[in-house]
């Protein structure tokens, strides 16, 4: 079966697997391993999660960032507790309940105009400790880059970091774009994680070039205990594990990572310059990583639609959202802007 190839600006998830680690799942395909982790090549990785992490750090490869995110948020809760969440997290919005059905959490949402909580939006939420009516705020979890493309400073986090400690509360990332971020910001990962006082991170690689996988990042294993089990309850745990651990490995080698994110944060900026020049497209967030997001008439979305996909990210405006990924070129920007604005111009 073949299939005409087509590209698109909906998701980083649509991009395909990159090269480099196509050629780790093949050198990682040799002979017989220890199975579910104890493996040479998640040795490996460990000691590189570490490289950029920490010493401390602890890594537990899973097979999504749904399945990551679940099992650090529980594993940073009690079973009376609950997480605060920006109303736009992935963990709120596109996660199908799992976080609720999956760990028992108890989710306090708050709105946000950009994506990113302050302390005094947390306080919004952050209150009712010890009335047993209430479930009690246990962690925070923020997105980095967050939900509508925008990035945290490493003194933002610090900040929230604090602020939770304070409140006896724990700080996890949702990092699924965390390599976008750390290319926006121009420095590695633990600047704005393990050095800001994050207790876990989970840690993004399907839409910075991988296959499938992401791992749990422990920093602070006070804040985030038996990880290893819950993993295994949350059917999280693979079995050939050297495989997932392969791809996370080849994105951490040689600085691939960043070539990546790097590469789509740069597409991203392309794509806005080019769409500011267009009459009738309103270009309504910053670029920050690698997502634009603009309004455009209903009528141009929906002829657009039928030839590039993308999401309308607010009906009620026509806020659409463009993503850019590490495979995304630049004729690929070039013939989508021309197509913008030649519906734009079709009125």
């Amino acid at each position: 079966m073949t299939t005409t190839p087509w590209r698109g600006f909906a998701s980083d998830n649509y991009a395909g697997i990159h090269p480099d680690v196509l050629a780790a799942i093949e050198r990682a395909n040799t002979g017989h391993q220890v199975a579910y982790g104890d493996d040479d090549v998640t040795a490996a990785l460990r000691d590189a999660i570490k490289d950029h992490f920490g010493p401390l750090a602890e890594a537990y490869p899973v097979f999504n960032g749904t399945g990551a995110n679940v099992v650090a948020l529980q594993a940073m809760t009690r079973r009376w507790e609950a997480v605060l969440c920006a109303a736009s997290a992935h963990v709120n919005v596109d996660e199908g309940g799992a976080p609720e059905h999956g760990a028992g959490l108890k989710l306090w949402t708050i709105p946000t105009a950009d994506g990113k909580l302050t302390t005094d939006l947390i306080d919004t939420q952050a209150w009712g400790f010890g009335d047993v009516h209430r479930a009690q705020p246990g962690a925070v979890t923020i997105t980095q880059s967050t939900e509508l493309g925008t990035v945290y400073s490493a003194d933002e986090i610090a900040t929230i970091a604090e602020h939770a400690h304070r409140l006896r509360m724990s700080l996890h990332v949702d990092g699924a774009r965390l390599a976008n971020a750390a290319a926006s910001l121009g420095s590695g990962f633990r600047d704005f994680t393990t050095d800001t006082g994050v207790d876990a991170v989970s840690f993004g690689g399907t839409k910075n070039g991988i296959m499938m996988g992401e791992a749990v990042v422990v920093l602070n294993p006070d804040a985030a205990p038996g990880v290893d089990f819950l993993r295994k309850s949350s059917m999280q745990l693979a079995s050939k594990m050297r495989f997932v651990s392969a791809q996370l490995l080849a994105l951490l080698t040689d600085g691939l990572w960043l070539r990546n994110a790097e590469h789509a944060n740069a597409m991203a900026r392309n794509l806005e310059e080019r769409v500011r020049a267009i009459d009738g497209v309103t270009v309504v967030r910053p670029v920050q990583a690698n997502a634009v997001f603009a309004v455009l008439p209903p009528a141009v979305t929906e002829r657009l639609q039928q030839q590039f996909r993308f999401y309308t990210w607010d009906q009620a405006t026509g806020e659409v959202r463009w993503m850019c990924a590490w495979d995304t070129t630049e004729a690929d920007v070039a013939a989508f802007a021309d197509a913008i604005a030649a519906e734009c111009a079709a009125g």
